[in-house]
């Protein structure tokens, strides 16, 4: 342990100020990596419960007034009580202003413009952030490379110098410079992993998302909401389909009867 200590203090007080800013660099993406993993982490896991919660209460209501007030009772701010109480907002809208048999043939795609911006806020609140971990996954391998071979160019520069050229003095410094690649792989995997959790996460949750937007735009056309066995028929067709957004939406634009 002493010996590990003392050759990354050694390390440290060899490298330039270049060196020292190519380490800071990373070790500030690595605090921003695991900041994000776990906040996002948090964030996605608190929105698959509180989307459970608030679907048990849309199904469990008997009327959407009801639904609403449930879902916003149990489930505040969650992104399935946000679509649909914009949803609902729309549809009470169009039934205010609608005049006519052409204003009454476009709500579907009225109602399905409001859910559709719902679900848009609610994906970019869950995929905040993860550019940035694509980021770092993919440059942090080539930061550490780089002051790799910043450190060990200055190492040989240093040896040259000197004249003794022998193995002894060689392998210290030369190895020495080599923890920056550690370094920037070390960085790198976390990010990686955890973009493809979290992307793998905020899929179902949006697949989720868009399975209801589905059931929520037959409830408010047709005045009737789907059974349970074919909501889920339909959720596992949208995620089946790939589970976005513009799939079930296209599915829901289409024109469908009213009560």
């Amino acid at each position: 342990m002493q010996t590990t200590s003392l050759g990354m203090l050694g390390f440290w007080a060899q490298i330039d100020t270049v060196g020292k800013l190519t380490a800071a660099l990373l070790l500030l993406m690595s605090v921003l990596t695991w900041y994000l993993i776990v906040a996002k982490g948090w964030l996605a896991w608190r929105a698959r419960r509180r989307g459970e919660r608030a679907l048990a209460a849309f199904w469990a209501a008997e009327g959407l007034e009801q639904a609403l007030a449930r879902m916003q009772r149990v489930a505040p701010d969650s992104a399935f009580t946000a679509t649909a109480v914009e949803a609902a907002g729309a549809a009470a809208h169009h039934a205010r202003h609608a005049n006519g048999m052409g204003a009454a043939l476009d709500y579907s795609e009225f109602v399905t413009r409001a859910i559709r911006r719902a679900i848009s806020r609610a994906q970019a609140r869950l995929e905040g952030g993860l550019t940035v971990l694509a980021s770092v996954g993919a440059t942090a391998p080539f930061v550490g490379l780089f002051g790799t071979v910043w450190g060990i160019y200055h190492a040989l520069l240093a040896i040259g110098f000197s004249g003794e050229a022998t193995v002894d003095r060689i392998a210290g410094p030369v190895g020495e410079a080599l923890v920056m690649t550690a370094f920037g792989i070390a960085v790198a995997v976390p990010a990686v992993l955890g973009y493809n959790f979290l992307t793998r996460a905020n899929r179902v949750i949006l697949a989720e998302l868009d399975g209801f937007a589905h059931d929520l735009l037959a409830f408010l056309t047709t005045g009737a909401k789907l059974a349970p066995g074919e909501a889920a028929a339909s959720a596992r067709e949208d995620t089946r389909g790939g589970g976005s957004e513009g799939t079930a939406m296209r599915r829901a634009s289409s024109p469908a009867p009213r009560v």
